[in-house]
């Protein structure tokens, strides 16, 4: 959501106190002799701390950074001799959970920005080494400068995650991309090959780095940046009628110009950019709206669908037209991915989908769901499309669903399942969101309104969100959380209860966990690790392949394989990859898959047979980070078939990880059982 003036101009007012209240703090570590400076460093640290949470704080800081250096606030500290700092030590710095050396770390950051731009002459540093220093930084944590804030950030870190994440963006915004781009080219391609539904953030980059590129000031290396090209053309050139991006209008009139074969050759183009991507072309969603007036070949030949996906475009040919009249637009063009993919699913030859569309098409949305599109998404198009084209996308990428910078896993996975496994309950509870403002649901036969229960997980309204998430995942929180409150007296873990109940009746009612919720400790590992390897790995259940998608449990551990907090994660399914290593395949709405879990344990989310969407790990090191599951309690495969060394190993990635103050015997037990 863009600021209006308003906003604008109150960020600015509160900038400005807390500048001048810094300004105060900075005079008065100044005047304090050395051997008392110390007495002034927390009124300090809490000044720069207010600034760079503000809009603009990291220029107001680096304008700062001598008065800063000479006042004292290195004096006696890790960061007092910035010659001798070493770049791969910022990330731990800025990852720390003390707030002060974060602060620390980003004021260090902004003075060598001020040496590098020459706005600081200092003594001891070179603006050419304090450039080179920063851009190894930027090389070196690209998930700062690029990746959504993290589970394990969020937990940790709270407001100050997003404080490192303006930091970076100002050092990029102020170094350049020359020396960082060909790592950031990868990056955008790892987030891409999972196909988010929420691409902003990828976009945003994209066009700020062909502004960049584009700088005749800026001289780029020849090798700099391979790949960019391809996702540059995606959004902005993606064929001859679009090359040097020339509006809506001039393009229009370049395709009223054109003769079949013309159309014919833009539509494949646009097609092949999309599919190669997950990026859509505002000049995309032009071309499908002028497309409704020819013909469905060539609207089929603009979404790159599938024989699948062309039968389900001539079978309900009116239906799809009236889905982009009223849904895509150049505002909502990633829409028109969701629509291939929606289409190429299959899905509308499931009775309920096709009347279920028509009604969403009709949907009258209540004022609350109007004011929450409008305010997060704007006003054009309307909250009807915006909302219609969020269901295509959601419909198309299930796996796509994420749960933004939000405590409501939970409630993503549930869209994420729903869409995948019965989309017209989906498209009911979409409908009552949007209409009724209320969701109702049932637990052990007892109704459930959203507009009852007290609140959920999330302690404010999620706004980072796509636009059905945006209107479903609070009335889910609220539900979620009512249905543990329910179970808050029963002995054991409430997921036992809730999630067969919250998720679907396909969540298994055989329920499994290793951790016992009074103490935390670890209980039964030996059983539990053989169960799940009876009930999903192929060698031990039969060969059966997992039927529908099932609701766990994971302890999520950071890079150093500490523990963090427990994190809901959909299983998939489990086959081996094609180096013919088992491994669990599972959705995780956490918005970026690929994470270091410690001890070796790297989640994979390409390259490994991984789909569009997936993560995945190899089986035991999957085990060893699960503390939930749910099965059949009628299907026990073969549990007495495991080997022992599979489960020692498996054990032994838990002891060296989240699992190495929980064993029971004379270890320190945690304060609190899993919640999440």
């Amino acid at each position: 959501m863009k600021p209006n003036v308003d906003d604008v101009n109150s960020e600015a007012t509160t900038l400005g106190k807390r500048v001048a209240s810094l300004d105060d703090a900075i005079q008065a570590m100044a005047e304090t002799r050395d051997f008392g400076k110390h007495t002034k460093l927390r009124r300090i640290l809490e000044a720069l701390r207010r600034v760079l949470l503000q809009r603009g704080g990291a220029a107001a800081i680096q304008s700062r950074a001598q008065a800063l250096e000479e006042a004292g606030l290195f004096q006696e500290t890790d960061w007092a001799s910035p010659e001798i700092l070493i770049p791969s030590l910022v990330g731990p710095s800025l990852h720390s959970g003390d707030a002060d050396t974060v602060v620390m770390e980003a004021v260090s950051e902004l003075r060598m920005l001020a040496v590098a731009q020459g706005d600081f002459e200092h003594p001891t540093l070179s603006a050419e080494d304090a450039r080179l220093f920063l851009s190894q930084v930027l090389a070196t944590n690209l998930e700062l400068l690029f990746a959504p804030i993290s589970e394990a950030e969020r937990t940790r870190q709270g407001r100050t995650a997003q404080l490192i994440r303006d930091l970076f963006r100002h050092l990029a915004d102020e170094i350049g991309y020359d020396s960082v781009l060909d790592n950031l080219v990868d990056e955008i391609w790892r987030i891409l090959r999972q196909r988010p539904i929420q691409v902003e953030s990828v976009q945003s980059l994209i066009t700020r780095i062909a502004v960049y590129r584009n700088d005749p000031d800026v001289a780029l290396g020849a090798s700099s940046g391979q790949g960019i090209d391809r996702l540059i053309t995606s959004l902005f050139g993606t064929t001859e009628a679009c090359r040097e991006d020339p509006g809506f209008d001039v393009f229009r009139s370049r395709l009223e110009a054109m003769d079949a074969g013309g159309l014919q050759y833009e539509a494949t183009g646009f097609a092949r950019a999309m599919h190669d991507t997950g990026l859509v072309s505002p000049y995309h969603a032009e071309l499908l709206r002028f497309l409704l007036r020819e013909s469905d070949h060539l609207l089929g030949e603009a979404l790159g669908l599938s024989d699948t996906g062309r039968n389900c475009l001539l079978r309900y040919s009116q239906l799809v037209h009236r889905l982009i009249e009223v849904a895509v637009h150049p505002q909502t063009a990633q829409s028109v991915y969701g629509l291939a993919l929606l289409l190429d699913r299959g899905i509308l030859y499931e009775p309920p989908i096709v009347p279920a569309l028509w009604r969403q098409l009709r949907l009258e949305l209540s004022p609350v769901a109007r004011e929450r599109l409008t305010g997060v998404f704007g006003d054009v198009p309307d909250p009807r499309a915006r909302l219609v084209a969020g269901v295509l996308s959601v419909l198309g990428q299930p796996l796509g669903v994420g749960q933004g910078d939000n405590p409501t896993c939970q409630s993503a996975r549930a869209l994420s399942m729903w869409s995948y496994n019965d989309p017209d309950y989906l498209l009911q509870m979409v409908v009552w969101a949007a209409r009724d403002d209320e969701i109702l649901m049932h637990f052990e036969g007892q109704p459930i309104s959203s507009k009852d229960s007290a609140t959920g997980v999330a302690t404010t309204l999620p706004m980072d969100l796509d636009p059905v998430s945006l209107l479903v995942v609070p009335h889910l929180d609220r539900i979620y959380a009512e249905m543990g409150r329910r179970c808050a007296a029963r002995p054991g873990d409430p997921h036992r209860w809730v999630n067969p109940e919250f998720h679907g009746w396909w969540a298994g009612r055989g329920f499994h966990i290793n951790v016992d919720v009074e103490t935390g400790n670890l209980v039964d590992l030996d059983d539990f690790l053989r169960q799940f390897h009876a009930s999903y790995h192929p060698s031990y259940n039969g060969e059966q392949p997992l039927i529908h998608p099932q609701p766990a449990g994971v302890a999520v551990t950071d890079s150093a394989a500490r523990y963090v907090g427990w994190h809901a994660i959909t299983i998939l399914r489990a086959a081996p990859d094609p180096q013919d290593v088992m491994r669990v395949y599972f959705f995780n709405p956490n918005n970026d898959s690929g994470q270091d879990w410690g001890d070796g344990v790297v989640v994979s989310t390409a390259g490994n047979g991984e789909r569009f969407g997936e993560a995945s790990l190899p089986f035991d090191q999957f085990a060893s980070r699960l503390y939930i599951f749910h099965a059949d309690p009628l299907e026990r495969g073969e549990p007495e078939r495991v080997p022992e060394e599979d489960i020692t190993r498996i054990i032994g990635y838990i002891q060296r990880s989240w699992g190495n103050d929980r064993l029971p015997a004379g270890s320190l037990q945690a304060l609190e059982g899993p919640r999440a």
